[in-house]
């Protein structure tokens, strides 16, 4: 099985659909996908391969996600304005505690408080 994600106009993802081994070419499984997904759904051109190992392209994409081009990789939208990305993720400015207790972040004092 392979995992293709759809894209939209701005390289969001907005659906993530499977296709069965037996359609796709063994030697050129990304290709023979996008070939088949082009006539299947009616002409949409933007799809990209993902995998569930987060080999191919940073992470499994999910709805919502974005596709950035330059990197191949697939980005998880960003929870607060001050979080830096780190690949297909984003970090906190300030690590999550390991005191085993349950914190939220709280973007006006840029800490982490408890819940």
């Amino acid at each position: 099985m392979a995992h293709f994600a759809k894209l939209n106009e701005n390289n969001v993802v907005i659906e993530v659909i499977v296709i069965n081994n037996d359609i796709l070419d063994p030697d050129n499984e990304e290709l023979s996908g996008l070939d088949f997904l082009l006539q299947w759904s009616n002409g949409h051109e933007n799809w990209k391969q993902t995998s569930y190992n987060g080999k191919t392209r940073g992470k499994y994409a999910g709805i919502g996600d974005t596709y950035n081009v330059i990197e191949d990789i697939f980005i998880v939208p960003q929870p607060h304005a001050s979080w830096t990305r780190d690949g297909s993720y984003w970090k906190p400015p300030v690590p999550y505690p390991t005191d085993g207790k349950f914190y939220q972040w709280n973007e006006t004092e840029l800490q982490w408080d408890a819940v």
